[in-house]
């Protein structure tokens, strides 16, 4: 190829794709409905990314250099890649049409699944609160270049008078974050088929090159991480291989590999000697490197505004650490640490936030601001832009000296901690006091906390939000949506019953509106999946818990029945990882202030007469570090975390806890540390893969492995239940068995739930009777 065009000197990674007002989520759920058609969700597609590019130019970023981001998509990057590289699993082989490609409403089929076919297994990305799709790649599976979307947008772009990045994701990152097929042999690993599928990725790169790109970013953030399957020896050889092939093309645009979450830190050697032209580093989770050869002749591009958080931070020191960079590569251009799709659009969206803290913030069009500010910096020197230098560490100090920043009274509390404070007792002895008390049968049946919020409930908490309906007539409200949930669960049969948060918006937010310290937003919405999006809090200060939060709630559902209710709590570690956290202390520290609150909640439930509080941490695995030697100091404190909230309940007090979408082998030890008296977990997807892990780790404390996907909208019949459930009884004692769904029914709709619900009790009353167990009376 000929010398490449300069790459820009400020650009990001990605930025939000789902619209201010959530635009894409609308369209995509309503073409999930049948309302309206394939066509019209490409319209409002088409609508969106011009919008962006848009945004972008009135932002900073420049319309024909490169460094706006084609980083679009309508569920998942990483399935978008599947569906170019032509990865279908053979049991969706129906699917693809004769050219081998697969049209949008496959395209969700594979992330929704389709009758008896379960959809593509879904994990967390990275250490972020984005979820992606697995694809499963075996020795069958076909590469092919099988969708030409990705040149398709870019021509778009182009039309419209703009000369964007494409992005895709990399080859050696598509197949370290994929599983083995179901066809695939014992031992496989997705990365031997890297030589196989390398010509798509070239075919690729040939087809964006004659559409005129004139780079392309790879995305390849597995290389930073030391948590996956493969060994690291095999994860470097495969980048050596796949960058030498890609960079010896003769037809190609140029190569930026993006590295963000961590530090490449073996890789960035054997990156920099491959022929790729520019190398992206994440610089605020990752350290800045060493002089390394084969950078002089490489563009670097630094990662200093961080994609992760929404923090001002300190620009001038994000441009110090860009200058020093300059004497280790060829070039050096500035960026977004990750892609902004973690963040919410707008601060200035914002009319509900306080003043002084709007002013300590950056989301994703400030964050462009900051690059581009930055970058004229690169071009005009220090002097041109020490005005906004200025006003950010102005921002900086107002923050640390606001009132709440730090509170004397939560800082003694936590000081005074012992390590009886951390430790529960003996669980032998909380077992027997347990089933004395509550008396369930063998396998007991529960959900996981949330059922459908349907969209009266939505419309009562719109109302009661903006003072349309009073708080009396608010209560009375959410009241007779408990009495309802908890009559049909009365009617399915479940043993442990819920009383089914109408009246919570979000697992977080929810206490995030009545602890001190945290902020909400009215926009802030940032996608966790497909189209489910979340509006993370803001912990902006020492937290603490001025009143009772759940206590009315759960002694009134209580009140309802005879059978054991579940106080449900959102545990401390879930809170920090699904809030926008302060970054001025260690996150151990925020965390026992977070746990604290709960351990005060928890004893006052206690004697308001409930008898089993799940503390959800579903995030226990998401925080856990990308590398191994940070891994024992964060399971340490997240662990210990939990501890504190829950080490003061009674011995006859059942403590849950729930974690989903994990790789629970590489946590089962601190799983085993929380003490939960009873933890349920993601399975289905996995198809009870973690019930081996669950085996060989020894665990012995109640397990609740899901029997029912609720983020697919198919039915679980009676037999497949059955099946699984058999399929955990193979290695785990039925003594220690819970049935339950994979998550709470918050996003389903009633038709669904109820029929599920129902087939898991059937399923369950099934193997009890096989196996011979009494229901008490």
């Amino acid at each position: 190829m000929t010398s490449p065009t300069p790459f820009p000197t400020g650009t990001i990674l990605g930025y939000p794709r789902i619209g201010p007002r959530r635009q894409l989520k609308k369209a995509v759920e309503s073409f999930w409905a049948g309302t309206t058609t394939a066509a019209e969700l490409e319209d409002t597609a088409v609508a969106l990314r011009q919008a962006t590019r848009e945004r972008l130019v009135e932002l900073g970023l420049h319309a024909g250099d490169s460094s706006i981001p084609g980083s679009f998509s309508f569920y998942d990057q990483v399935l978008d890649a599947l569906c170019t590289v032509g990865a279908v699993p053979t049991r969706y082989a129906s699917l693809v049409d004769s050219e081998g490609s697969i049209d949008l409403a496959g395209y969700f089929t594979l992330a929704r699944g389709e009758g008896d076919n379960l959809p593509l297994e879904m994990t967390k990305w990275f250490d972020s609160n984005y979820h992606y799709l697995v694809p499963e790649i075996g020795p069958e599976t076909v590469f092919s270049l099988s969708s030409d979307r990705i040149v398709r947008e870019f021509a778009e772009a182009k039309a419209a008078g703009y000369i964007t990045r494409p992005v895709i994701v990399g080859p050696v990152t598509f197949l370290l974050l994929s599983k083995a097929s179901d066809e695939a042999p014992t031992g496989f690993s997705p990365l031997e088929r890297l030589d196989d599928l390398l010509p798509v990725y070239a075919a690729l790169l040939g087809r964006l090159a004659d559409a005129g790109a004139e780079w392309v970013q790879l995305d390849e953030p597995a290389l930073v991480s030391e948590s996956l399957d493969a060994p690291r020896e095999d994860a470097l050889a495969a980048l050596e291989r796949a960058y030498a092939s890609l960079g010896a093309l003769d037809t190609r645009p140029a190569i930026f590999v993006a590295a963000p979450y961590g530090s490449l830190d073996d890789a960035l050697p054997v990156l920099a000697l491959t022929r790729v032209d520019a190398i992206g580093l994440d610089l605020v989770r990752g350290d800045v490197p060493h002089a390394t050869p084969g950078l002089a002749a490489k563009t670097l591009v630094a990662g200093v505004i961080d994609g992760h958080n929404i923090w001002r931070g300190d620009l001038a020191g994000a441009f110090d650490v860009a200058q020093r960079l300059s004497g280790l590569a060829g070039r050096v251009t500035v960026s977004t640490s990750t892609s902004l799709l973690h963040v919410p659009h707008n601060v200035d969206d914002e009319t509900r936030l306080d003043e002084h803290l709007a002013g300590w913030l950056a989301f994703a069009d400030q964050k462009v601001g900051q690059v581009a500010t930055l970058a004229r910096g690169l071009t005009e020197g220090r002097a041109a832009i020490a005005a906004e230098l200025a006003a950010a560490a102005d921002a900086r100090d107002a923050r640390r000296a606001a009132p709440g920043v730090r509170d004397g009274s939560v800082r003694a509390r936590a000081a005074t901690l012992t390590e009886a404070d951390y430790s529960r007792g003996d669980y032998q002895a909380r077992l027997h006091a347990q089933a004395c008390a509550l008396d369930l049968p063998l396998l007991p049946t529960t959900t996981i906390g949330s059922f459908p919020q349907t969209g009266d409930i939505r419309r009562a908490r719109a109302r009661h939000l903006t003072g349309a309906l009073t708080d009396e007539d608010y209560r009375r409200l959410m009241e007779a949506e408990i009495a309802r949930v908890v009559a049909l669960q009365e009617e399915i049969g479940l043993d442990v019953l819920v009383h089914g948060e109408p009246e919570r918006n979000d697992m977080v937010q929810y206490f995030a509106e009545q602890l001190d310290g945290f902020a909400v937003t009215e926009n802030g919405w940032v996608q966790s999946y497909g189209s489910r999006c979340t509006r993370p809090s803001i912990l902006w200060g020492d937290v603490s818990r001025p009143r009772p939060i759940t206590v009315a709630w759960s002694t009134y559902t209580q009140g309802l029945t005879r059978k054991p209710v579940k106080g449900m709590l959102t545990g401390p570690v879930t809170i920090l990882a699904w809030s926008f956290v302060r970054d001025d202390q260690p996150l151990a520290d925020t965390a026992t202030q977070v746990a604290l609150a709960l351990r005060d909640e928890i004893t006052d439930l206690e004697a308001a007469g409930i008898r089993i509080v799940q503390v959800d941490e579903p995030a226990l695995r998401e925080l856990l570090p990308l590398k191994t030697k940070d891994h024992a100091d964060y399971l340490d404190w997240s662990v210990g975390s939990f501890r504190l909230a829950t080490a003061g309940a009674n011995d006859a007090t059942q403590i849950h806890t729930h974690l989903c979408y994990s790789e629970f082998g590489v946590v089962i030890d601190a799983i085993r540390n929380l003490d939960a008296d009873v933890t349920s977990i993601e399975a289905v997807r996995s198809r009870m893969e973690v019930v081996a892990d669950i085996e060989a780790g020894g665990f012995d404390h109640g397990i609740g492995p899901g029997v029912y996907d609720i983020h697919s909208p198919r039915v679980p019949s009676i037999g497949e239940i059955t099946d699984l459930l058999d399929r955990a009884l193979e290695s785990i004692p039925e003594r220690q068995v819970w049935v339950n769904p994979d998550c709470g029914l918050k996003t389903r709709g009633y038709t669904e739930t109820v029929e599920s619900l129902h087939n898991m009790v059937a399923a369950t009353s099934a193997v009890r009777e096989r196996i011979g167990a009494v229901v008490p009376a």
